[in-house]
């Protein structure tokens, strides 16, 4: 397995969701835990009317964790919330199996054959949405 899912685009992208990128000043903060394996994720959001400005991230947790949520940040600005929730869907087709390679969660696809690690993956999009303020 981990050769297969900590590929080095995975590595990339942890290597920047392990950097906590707290914002100041925030709009809004959501945290959700994974009682499971222990990974935390906090999303700081900035936003300019009805979209996103920034989105900041810290996250204790697996590499898979942290490169959802860079990921996540990257696809944030200048979308609305609940355009950015709908990259949850994405996410999750590829989890499914449902290789796109056009998308920006393809480096994510190995994890189709471990589901124990798509809520590592998820948590993010967890945070955002059902996460404590």
């Amino acid at each position: 397995m981990s050769e297969e899912v900590y590929h080095a685009e995975i590595k990339r992208l942890a290597a920047l969701g392990a950097k906590p990128q707290r914002l100041e000043p925030r709009d809004a903060s959501y945290s959700a835990d994974n009682p499971f394996c222990g990974d935390r994720v906090t999303l700081d959001v900035r936003m300019e009317g009805d979209h996103v400005h920034a989105l900041g991230h810290e996250v204790k947790g697996c590499m898979i964790c942290q490169a959802a949520a860079a990921t996540l940040a990257e696809a944030a600005p200048g979308r609305s919330l609940a355009d950015l929730l709908a990259e949850e869907t994405a996410l999750r087709a590829i989890l499914a199996g449902n290789e796109d390679p056009t998308s920006r969660w393809a480096p994510f696809a190995p994890l189709a054959r471990h589901r124990s690690r798509h809520d590592c993956a998820l948590l993010p999009f967890l945070a955002l949405k059902d996460g404590k303020k």
